[in-house]
Formats: C-alpha cells, structure tokens, sequence
C-alpha cells in the first residue's frame, strides 16, 4: 500500500546520476521535495515526463522545493539518460537493494521489477502533503504538482 498524504515520508540514501549521496533528511526544515518515482530510463513515457520537468525546471528547483526522480534503474545508466536529455536534476537509483525505497513508499511493482508512476510532495517537516500514483503506461499531469506545491 502506497503512502498516504497525511504520513511521514520514508527517509531514504540513494546514489544519484553522479555517484553522490542523497538523502531526503538532508532537505528537512530547509527545503519541500517532490520525489517521483518513474519505471525506467529511455522509455517513452519516462522520457516525456523528465523532460516536461526539465523544461520547468525553475518551478521543481529553486530556494524552496527540490526534485528528486527515482527509478530503479542503475547510477550508470541514469548517467547516460540525464546526459543524453540535459536532465540538470537528480536522477536516483534504487537498483540495490533492488527497489527497497520504491517498496517503502508503496509503489513498487514486484511482477515488472520496477516502480510506476508514484509522485509524493513532502514538505520541509518531513510530511506527505500530497500524492498521486499512474498505471505504468499513464503520464502524469504537471499542472496537478505545480498547483499542490502552490498550496505548501
């Protein structure tokens, strides 16, 4: 079962695109975080919906909210993919253990071996303060993030 809005967030250490650490802890009382899970790089949907954030990228990060995309791919390949897209954010893997940060939020799909499309807003206290989950192949609405951000 997915988080629900209302919840605190799993705190989480994953590898980004570069090798570097992250944790979700490391934005508390500082900054709002959209962590969007994705299946996987390179894939049509996926590609879409980076990219759509790329081109906003100001309003997912800026001096109040922080970007983190996760997907359980590996750091060598979210590499390659934010190379080849200009993907100026976070790309995080959750590759070993194998999907571990996608179960805890409840959006791991055991039979594909990956996460859908799960998009959880949590704010600078730690808190799920808004969520939406797709089916694999359904994009996401990017209005639907900017106007739960607006409420933060």
């Amino acid at each position: 079962m997915a988080i629900q809005v209302g919840d605190k967030a799993p705190d989480f250490e994953l590898k980004d695109n570069h090798g570097a650490t992250v944790r979700l802890s490391d934005f508390r009382g500082e900054k709002n975080v959209v962590v969007l899970f994705y299946p996987f790089a390179f894939t049509g949907v996926c590609t879409g919906e980076l990219c759509e954030l790329r081109d906003n990228l100001p309003k997912f990060v800026n001096d109040d909210v922080q970007l983190l995309a996760v997907s359980n791919d590996s750091i060598h390949t979210l590499r390659v993919f934010a190379e080849q897209e200009g993907l100026e954010y976070p790309l995080l893997s959750d590759f070993w253990p194998h999907g571990e940060v996608s179960r805890a939020y409840g959006v791991f799909d055991a039979d594909k071996g990956c996460a859908v499309r799960g998009t959880f807003i949590v704010d600078k206290e730690g808190l799920v303060r808004w969520s939406v989950i797709n089916a694999l192949p359904d994009a996401r609405d990017l209005n639907e993030y900017l106007a739960a951000l607006d409420t933060l």
